[in-house]
């Protein structure tokens, strides 16, 4: 995208990167998820480029970001608070998948006068997050190829991360910083999920491991929001890129109308 620009700002002594893909538009600020960095909603930003100007974070630890010594919930969310200031921004829209949707609903919980609309992708109010795969990634493969060899299936998923480094193929984030991140995610956040009161969507993947339909659809009903499922795994915004965008083009065109459906 030609109006592509990265920049930073600085959080406590840490350097926190992001991704401006341009436009004229309203601003959407969207953060992703464990194993992935701002890069990942490229093909969103495109797609919304007509009408929102997607601004995306590499949180605390991801991307071109600085690791941290904290990957509490509390400073997830005074990271957004942080890059909204940064930016000048005032109120945004919001979006984020996975651990970046538990940071946008409790940032909307927590901050209500600065967001106007909120997509939810594929992460629940209570969060039970299984370390086996973490545990597994290699720290590092000799070439590119054997990194794509080792992570089998899921490299498609994870390739947006891989950097090079002096010694050898590995990713953009930490695998034990990735763990303890995964850790403090762990837990009931039911009190902030039913404190967001802007126009909300949650979107689901079919076929999650994550969040279940049983979830999905009792996240909804307490807040009378809509849910929308697509035929994809976890991650919705990979899976079923198309889709994905429409949906988050027609919530974001009116939200209000959207959420009383």
């Amino acid at each position: 995208m030609d109006d592509l620009v990265r920049g930073s700002f600085d959080v406590d002594g840490r350097r926190l990167s992001y991704l401006d893909f341009g436009g004229p538009g309203p601003v959407l600020i969207a953060l992703h998820g464990h194993f992935s960095e701002g890069a990942d909603f490229a093909p969103l930003a495109e797609r919304l480029a007509s009408s929102w100007r997607v601004i995306a974070l590499d949180q605390r630890g991801h991307g071109e970001s600085d690791r941290s010594g904290d990957y509490e919930r509390a400073g997830y969310v005074a990271d957004v608070r942080a890059l909204l200031d940064h930016l000048g921004l005032a109120q945004v829209a919001l979006l984020g998948h996975s651990l970046g949707g538990a940071n946008a609903y409790q940032f909307a919980a927590r901050h209500p006068d600065r967001v106007t609309a909120l997509v939810v992708e594929d992460i629940g109010a209570v969060c039970d997050i299984d370390l086996t795969f973490t545990r597994k990634l290699p720290e590092r493969a000799a070439t590119r190829d054997g990194l794509v060899e080792a992570l089998g299936a899921a490299a498609p998923y994870l390739e947006r991360t891989f950097r090079l480094r002096p010694d050898g193929w590995g990713f953009s984030f930490d695998p034990a910083d990735t763990i303890r991140s995964q850790q403090a995610l762990t837990g009931d956040h039911w009190h902030d999920w039913l404190s967001v009161r802007c126009p909300t969507l949650l979107i689901r993947g079919a076929h999650s491991d994550e969040l279940s339909a049983a979830h999905a659809r009792d996240m909804a009903a307490k807040r009378s929001i809509p849910l929308v499922e697509l035929p994809a795994g976890h991650v919705v915004h990979h899976d079923q890129p198309d889709a994905f965008a429409d949906c988050v083009q027609q919530f974001l065109t009116a939200p209000e109308d959207r959420a009383r459906a």
